[in-house]
């Protein structure tokens, strides 16, 4: 199973990101195909906070528009939402201390740890921290 990083949510959703098109349709094939496919709950949080942050972008998203997106997400009948369940402590700790994480760095422990609590096996992400952890496959979808 895939899941998607924030940053592939908000660049398939911000027209005026430069892998807006790439972004979009490899998020559309994954939300309109049959194969489960995965959003962390964390990574839902930060799209919003992102899109909507006016220093980040100009004009920012209106809020109404954000959660919009988020709901048309929430509509495709092969996501799985990731949240934290029994058995997430030992794993974010064992993906924390493997990987000598600290810091903002935490957040992207907490991603990979939802990701192997829920059986994902590939995260969908443009940011080059996830290389750290190698218990999870890391693509970049926006690139050959």
């Amino acid at each position: 199973m895939i899941a998607v990083d924030t940053n592939i949510l908000v660049y398939a959703h911000r027209e005026d990101s430069p892998w807006y098109e790439v972004a979009y349709t490899q998020l559309a094939n994954l939300a309109e195909g049959a194969s489960p496919w995965a959003i962390c709950w964390p990574c839902i949080h930060e799209f919003l906070a992102i899109v909507t942050h006016p220093r980040i972008w100009r004009p920012p998203t209106p809020l109404a528009v954000a959660c919009e997106a988020v709901r048309a997400w929430l509509e495709s009948p092969s996501l799985i939402l990731l949240s934290e369940a029994e058995g997430y402590w030992p794993i974010l700790q064992r993906t924390i201390e493997r990987a000598k994480i600290s810091g903002p760095r935490v957040h992207d422990a907490r991603i990979v740890a939802l990701c192997l609590l829920h059986g994902v096996s590939e995260i969908w992400t443009a940011d080059r921290d996830f290389h750290a952890f190698p218990e999870v496959t890391v693509r970049n979808p926006l690139v050959g």
